[in-house]
């Protein structure tokens, strides 16, 4: 067997393995070379790992399955909206030091649940504890996107907040859980909606659909069909490129000609002026409410 196919199951491999096929001299050429990566300490892959690698070189390293949470859980779930790149996973009980890319929790009761053939604290769990750790409107965020994500529903946080009673952070999640909704999709809508609950803001319709005089069907972010006004965020990732800025004056243009006001959001004007958005909503609403 050469190296390659040893690789080529997990993606990585102990000193020991490594050593049963080449020489440690050859392994040192393939260190220095770059052809091989050392994931940790006496682990090796042949490419760059991602999390599930990564969770294969702890098993190798601690001799049994390495369990993931906190971040580590939710980015297996598909929910981790403030990445890290440190590996978290709960204590093995082996002596192993944390390090600058490794996490070693105590979670002693922590529900488990299988995900991509690997333990993990449960979904739920997973986003409720790492809210815990969070900004309030980062902390909405994470719940959102739990709930989009399928893997958990409303009711399974509920339960996960009453499991984790008196633990720190807890009190202000379990303050956001009657607001987390699903149809978020993305950490920034949920920002911005954070900022309208705050602000006592009528609530938005999420992923609403109007058709123009065309027939053509558009989705926004947020609307209030009593008042005729819909809200977006713009994305610097996803609507600085030219085609996205014709396609959004064309969208802004088709829903103005059906009666709708479209109002752009910002991360600025969301994060660091909440007030300023807050009034100008407000004085939209307060007009269409005196022109109907």
């Amino acid at each position: 067997m050469s190296w390659h196919e040893l690789l080529a199951d997990s993606g990585v491999a102990s000193t020991r393995q490594l050593l049963a096929v080449i020489s440690r001299r050859h392994l040192r050429t393939l260190v220095d070379s770059g052809r091989l990566i050392r994931v940790q300490h006496g682990i090796y892959a042949a490419v760059a790992p991602d999390h599930l690698a990564r969770l294969r070189a702890m098993d190798l390293r601690i001799g049994e399955r390495a369990v993931a949470c906190l971040h580590t859980a939710a980015t297996l779930y598909g929910f981790d909206t403030d990445p890290d790149t440190r590996l978290h996973i709960l204590d093995p009980g082996v002596r192993i030091r944390p390090s600058t890319d490794l996490m070693v929790h105590q979670r002693l009761g922590a529900p488990l649940a299988l995900v991509d053939g690997r333990l993990a604290t449960a979904p739920a769990w997973t986003a409720v504890e790492l809210a815990r750790t969070l900004r309030r409107p980062r902390a909405l965020a994470v719940l959102d996107a739990a709930l989009h994500s399928g893997r958990c529903t409303a009711a399974d946080m509920a339960s996960a907040v009453a499991q984790q009673k008196g633990r720190r952070g807890i009190v202000a999640v379990r303050a956001l859980l009657p607001h987390a909704d699903g149809r978020a999709e993305s950490p920034m809508e949920s920002e911005a909606r954070l900022v309208f609950i705050d602000g006592g803001l009528p609530l938005p319709e999420l992923q609403f659909e109007i058709v123009d005089r065309q027939g053509r069907l558009w989705r926004v972010d947020f609307a209030w069909p009593e008042f005729g006004v819909v809200a977006e965020y713009d994305s610097m990732q996803w609507h600085a490129t030219a085609a996205a800025l014709v396609h959004d004056r064309m969208k802004v243009a088709r829903l103005q000609e059906v009666g709708w006001a479209s109002v752009p959001l910002v991360v600025d004007e969301v994060r660091k002026h909440p007030g300023e958005l807050v009034a100008r909503m407000q004085t939209l609403f307060e007009r269409a409410a005196l022109a109907g």
